[in-house]
């Protein structure tokens, strides 16, 4: 309904009518408010200067002139009459929670300008509705709308240039071709080229150009991936991933994509670094929107770097989306922040790989009285790793934690020294993937640690008391 320039009665002043006001206002609507007094909510809406209070109560009169009604009161029978009352005049009218009086309903919107997407119950339950919006506004990239300005700009184009038999299935590729992720992304001008392109090779004898989306999927649980990450997960052609992705981020995957397994585990590199960068680069050329996912963050201990660098060598596009890397959620799932003002100034991320049984690290640079040390892929080295800290200047009785699979329900972590760790590693039986966190920090973890999964299998028979205090 277009209420552009047109006055509406909005009836009640609360935060709820601001917010069902707001929508009006949006859509450049004049508002009459009937009110004793506004909600703070109403002095923060965007075009409060077309609002205005014209009575205290309301009278038939002031529907006389409205295009439509909005009705916010508590009262059945009270909303009833004025329902009534707009309805003798033919006016359309919304009574908030009150979906019998209701000519029509204000749905959940997403919007895109100019695309919009409603989601409705009918009234039966707007928090739901409410929810599944929320849900997919993460689905739905905030440039949509540029996507589609971009094909009004070229819609005589396209007219001119494909048959009309052939545009449907010409936009389809468009949509659907690294054009709209160029869009998402910032890259204008290159998706005008591209869209060019397509239009002038004839579109649909042209293979769309393939890209690479290296993506970080984080330490495990899926609800610390991002949007862009979920979106890219869910329209790539073939995945290729590795063995840190858990399976219930797999499972939000496209359903239908090719799935190839790279996974890398200690002293068994199931497909060798090399091999994985050039059939990243065959697959984007076979012009296949390519999934690389990796778990935490591609560019911390990822090698995401070495990927796009073989790509950019062989003119393949790419697009990189960081993740939450281990460090980061696995010690909030810990509750082992790793700065704190008391504790640790500073934080250094290491890789704890065993190279010929030794370490190539700065020790001098990394074993600081003030600075937490994160260790990745410690776990066979735990031993060494303590060793050569204490050895570099750490206090034997310096705090240290292990963690096992963090952020799932699966978690486990593992607290001592340096001197005690690795003993009690072992004893837990703890297997990778693994976080070491070592500093003074880790003293906090009893106090702030708020993620409480299900306890280990091997312990879900013991009681809180019975439970070593180190595995609680």
């Amino acid at each position: 309904m277009d209420v552009r320039d047109r006055h509406c009665l909005v009836v009640g002043g609360s935060e709820t009518a601001a917010r069902k006001a707001e929508l009006l206002l949006r859509c450049g609507a004049w508002l009459d408010v009937v009110a004793t007094d506004l909600h703070d909510g109403w002095s923060r809406l965007e075009g409060r200067e077309r609002v205005t209070v014209v009575a205290a109560t309301f009278e038939p009169r002031l529907l006389d002139g409205k295009a439509a009604v909005i009705i916010v009161e508590e009262d059945f029978n009270a909303a009833r009459v004025i329902a009534d009352a707009a309805r003798a005049r033919n006016l359309p009218v919304n009574v908030a929670d009150k979906p019998a009086l209701c000519s029509f309903i204000l749905p959940s919107i997403i919007d895109r300008t100019p695309i919009v997407v409603a989601v409705s119950s009918g009234g039966e339950s707007p928090v739901l509705a409410r929810m599944l919006r929320a849900r997919l506004e993460t689905l739905v990239p905030a440039a949509y709308g540029h996507l589609s300005s971009l094909a009004s700009r070229y819609k005589d184009k396209v007219k001119a240039a494909i048959a009309p038999a052939q545009r449907r299935a010409f936009w389809e590729k468009v949509f659907l071709s690294p054009v709209a992720e160029m869009v998402f992304s910032g890259r204008d001008a290159e998706a005008e080229k591209q869209l060019d392109a397509m239009i002038a090779d004839g579109a649909l004898q042209a293979l769309p150009r393939g890209e690479v989306y290296l993506v970080g999927a984080g330490p495990g649980n899926p609800d610390l991936l991002t949007f862009r990450a979920l979106r890219l997960m869910q329209q790539a052609d073939v995945i290729v991933y590795d063995r840190l992705v858990s399976q219930p981020i797999l499972d939000m995957c496209r359903r239908d994509a090719e799935r190839i397994y790279v996974g890398k585990e200690r002293d068994d590199h199931a497909v060798p670094q090399e091999e994985i960068n050039l059939m990243l680069v065959r697959l984007a050329k076979e012009g296949k929107r390519t999934l690389r996912l990796k778990g935490g963050d591609p560019f911390i201990f990822g090698r995401g770097g070495e990927e796009i660098e073989t790509l950019v060598e062989h003119g393949v596009s790419f697009q990189v989306v960081p993740g939450i890397t281990a460090a980061a959620g696995v010690a909030s799932y810990a509750g082992i922040p790793l700065t704190h003002r008391d504790y640790a100034q500073s934080v250094a991320f290491v890789t704890g790989h065993l190279k010929d049984n030794t370490f190539n690290l700065n020790w001098e640079g990394i074993a600081r009285h003030d600075q937490t040390i994160v260790i990745y892929m410690g776990l066979k080295g735990l031993p060494l790793l303590c060793e050569a800290l204490i050895k570099h200047g750490l206090d034997a009785t310096t705090p240290a934690a292990i963690i096992q699979q963090g952020t799932l329900p699966t978690q486990r972590v593992v607290t001592g020294t340096l001197t005690t760790l690795p003993a009690l590693a072992d004893a837990a039986g703890l297997k990778a993937p693994t976080l070491i966190i070592v500093g003074n920090v880790v003293k906090l973890r009893e106090k702030l640690g708020w993620f409480q999964p299900e306890l280990h299998s091997e312990q879900a028979h013991r009681t809180p008391l019975e439970t070593p205090a180190h595995l609680r």
